[in-house]
């Protein structure tokens, strides 16, 4: 059986790092489209300045968490876990190889002008970050698979009664 704290760790890390992005996606992307540029690639610079340690402590965190969480599970269980754990580690690929390197010109456009295929770039930055809010929902919702799969339930501590465990008809009748 999993220690509580693998359990709590491997549902809290991912669990975060999946709202975080589903954050960005839902409200934060869309607050984006109705700014002018100007103002979107100011608070989108200072937005990852102050997100980029957190994020990435929270990825890792969660990749440690998930990766434990697999080297500790049972059977198939085990395969589901190390399932969530690749995910967490490609969320985190797809932020360092696609996200990064477009925050960097959006940095560069704050105090410039930017190029003119920028909507393009920020279609695909876009993109980058539904990949990487999939594979963060997708491995929080595998994690909770295992850690629900594991977890023990009264029913699972209570032993199955057989007709042995009854007792006779008149000692219970005479118990009544």
């Amino acid at each position: 059986m999993l220690s509580k704290s693998v359990r709590a760790a491997a549902l809290l890390f991912p669990g975060l790092l999946a709202g975080a992005f589903g954050y960005g996606a839902v409200n934060v992307l869309y607050a984006f489209r109705e700014v002018p540029l100007d103002v979107r690639f100011t608070f989108h610079t200072a937005l990852m300045r102050v997100n980029g340690p957190v994020m990435q402590s929270l990825m890792g965190l969660a990749v440690l968490s998930t990766l434990i969480l697999a080297v500790r599970a049972k059977s198939s269980s085990r395969w589901v876990a190390a399932g969530a754990s690749a995910l967490t580690f490609i969320s985190f690929l797809v932020t360092r190889l696609g996200n990064v390197p477009i925050n960097q010109q959006i940095k560069r456009w704050a105090v410039g002008t930017p190029p003119s295929d920028y909507a393009d770039i920020l279609r695909r930055w876009e993109l980058f970050h539904f990949t990487r809010t999939g594979c963060a929902l997708l491995a929080f919702i595998l994690v909770i698979t295992v850690v629900v799969g594991s977890t023990p339930t009264r029913d699972d501590a209570t032993p199955p009664r057989s007709a042995a465990d009854e007792p006779p008809a008149e000692v219970a009748a005479a118990t009544r």
